[in-house]
């Protein structure tokens, strides 16, 4: 069992986060900031393409350059 989560957090895992408010932006940065490949989803259109353009709907030091890093990761093919 171990060696199946230690394969799983060295290959890292892709998660999907519902909702990027406070708890699931700051959840997903995290996790993709630790190596994980992270799908965000929101049903808030402008939300979603200002967070495309860094723009951060909450505040948290640090969150603008961690979502900034992965959403850069993203682009890239």
């Amino acid at each position: 069992m171990w060696s199946v989560w230690r394969w799983a957090l060295a290959e890292g895992l892709k998660v999907g986060v519902v909702g990027t408010g406070y708890v699931g932006l700051v959840t997903g940065a995290c996790l993709a900031h630790l190596g994980h490949r992270v799908t965000c989803v929101d049903r808030d259109e402008e939300r979603v393409s200002g967070l495309r353009s860094a723009r951060m709907p909450v505040y948290e030091p640090g969150l603008e350059g961690l979502v900034s890093r992965g959403v850069g990761r993203a682009s890239r093919p």
